[in-house]
């Protein structure tokens, strides 16, 4: 399959470790230099704001999909390609995974994970079969790996979850696994 936007979930601020950052502008610079539109939530703050700066600074293709309730608290990113604006958190994920061929999760918090397991979720239920991608900087992922490989030994996963996520610890590594 032929990848022309990828869909990335990450968090609104920039976290403790400068690693997480410089990986998302990383990522952001790759996919505008493989011609690879980066469709992600709309915010200017955090790792949402460095990949989308990123990509934009090299030339790329952005799309931001917010909803009218995070308009302030996500500072809707003004300098973007398309800026869509939704009325709330379901519309603006669904479209999410429409718009990408595939997911890369970065560091992020509850909304972040929210993504992350509700597009695994539709992947297990065929509803998609787009590739996920965690990209696990500095091993942010970890203990989430470690619960994940738990929830499979203890019999709670349909198959196994190594199937259907693909765990990377750079971007070059998530963008090589996609392309």
């Amino acid at each position: 399959m032929q990848i022309s936007a990828i869909t990335i979930f990450c968090g609104s601020r920039p976290g403790n470790h400068p690693l997480y950052e410089a990986h998302a502008a990383a990522l952001g610079k790759m996919m505008a230099e493989q011609k690879i539109s980066l469709v992600y939530g709309g915010g200017n703050k955090g790792l949402m704001g460095a990949v989308a700066n990123a990509a934009m600074d090299n030339g790329g293709k952005v799309i931001g999909v917010i909803p009218k309730i995070l308009l302030e608290w996500e500072a809707q990113h003004e300098g973007i390609t398309e800026l869509r604006v939704v009325d709330d958190m379901h519309v603006r994920k669904r479209m999410l995974y429409e718009l990408g061929d595939a997911a890369i999760v970065l560091a992020g918090g509850n909304g972040t994970l929210d993504e992350l397991y509700e597009m695994v979720t539709w992947n297990n239920l065929k509803i998609h079969n787009k590739k996920i991608i965690i990209l696990n900087t500095a091993g942010f992922y970890n203990n989430l790996i470690a619960h994940m490989d738990t929830m499979d030994r203890e019999g709670f996963l349909y198959g196994n979850w190594r199937e259907r996520i693909i765990v990377c610890e750079t971007p070059e590594d998530a963008i090589g696994a996609l392309v």
